[in-house]
């Protein structure tokens, strides 16, 4: 067991903590000591600011839990893939496609009319 002397709220407390942990416990100390510095309630009796500091990091803790209670928002969908880029066909060939058709619907009402002298 190793002993650590933490500074709290200007106040000495000698604390027994496991071999190597020595620099945790005094991080942890220094966290509780800034909490009642920005609290503003340094110098007042122990049991308050110990109070205060616990209250503190009671509510931060408190809302870590929130935050990681709440369900994360799924990421939003994937782009659609580009459409496939279509292909222009050239006016020209457009108008001989045209004259095409019309041939084949003149050759079409040619072949439904009655032979006239068969």
């Amino acid at each position: 067991m190793a002993n650590v002397t933490l500074t709290i709220g200007g106040r000495e407390f000698m604390l027994a903590c496991a071999d190597g942990e020595e620099a945790h416990v005094t991080q942890l100390a220094q966290m509780i000591d800034e909490k009642l510095a920005q609290a503003g309630v340094v110098g007042q009796t122990e049991p308050r600011m110990l109070l205060f500091a616990s209250l503190m990091l009671a509510d931060e803790l408190h809302e870590l839990r929130q935050r990681e209670s709440q369900p994360v928002p799924a990421p939003p969908a994937p782009a659609p893939a580009p459409a496939e880029p279509v292909e222009v066909i050239p006016p020209v060939l457009v108008e001989v496609l045209a004259r095409i058709a019309d041939h084949v619907e003149n050759l079409a009402d040619l072949l439904e009319q009655p032979a006239s002298n068969a």
